[in-house]
């Protein structure tokens, strides 16, 4: 079972991130859930929402306490109370910035886990170039796409564009592809930074 936990503020589509996620799971014959957690709906407020899929029906209902992957669509929550609790040995971060781990202050975690398993991408950037409006969640599908394998991009888009018909569908499709391309990217760039330092070794 792969366990995703998504936090952001409302309206950014912290919610529905899960949901097109999930649904993206069916298109690949998964079996998935997608469930929200939060205080206040209002605009603004920190929001949690949480996405499972697995090969076998799930009867899990709880929220994800220890995640594969944690998708931040807010870098202004990284200093929040147990943000990171719960990562695994081999857990994925991925965090809507334009500056990189380092500059965020977080040294200590890009140490604790595998190399390329934390990264930066600019989904608000992308998000307003395509769409026109600072909604980073459908970029941030892309680049977790990129990022853990876990779903093809196609079920990816597929799920965004059934939740955003015609040109707006269009739009998040589009900044979800070039998400997924400037995410392998950075992961390229990533392994041969890696193994340029294990020649040098």
């Amino acid at each position: 079972m792969f366990q995703t936990r998504f936090h952001g503020r409302g309206g950014q589509g912290v919610v529905s991130a899960a949901e097109m996620l999930s649904v993206a799971a069916f298109h690949e014959g998964k079996h998935a859930q997608a469930f929200p957690s939060f205080g206040s709906e209002r605009m603004g407020a920190p929001v949690v929402s949480y996405c499972r899929i697995s090969d076998e029906e799930i009867r899990l209902r709880d929220p994800i306490d220890e995640a594969d992957a944690i998708v931040i669509q807010d870098p202004t929550l990284l200093l929040m109370p147990g943000l990171f609790d719960g990562l695994l040995p081999e857990s994925y971060v991925l965090i809507n910035s334009g500056r990189s781990v380092i500059d965020l202050g977080l040294g200590e975690l890009l140490r604790k886990l595998p190399s390329c398993h934390i990264l930066t991408i600019p989904a608000t950037e992308i998000a307003r170039k395509h769409i026109g409006r600072p909604l980073p969640n459908a970029a941030m599908l892309g680049g977790l796409a990129a990022m853990t394998s876990i779903l093809d991009l196609k079920s990816v888009t597929a799920a965004i564009a059934e939740a955003f018909p015609g040109r707006i569908g269009e739009a998040n499709v589009a900044a979800a592809q070039e998400s997924f391309d400037t995410t392998q990217a950075i992961i390229r760039e990533c392994q041969n930074l890696n193994e340029r330092e294990r020649i040098a070794c």
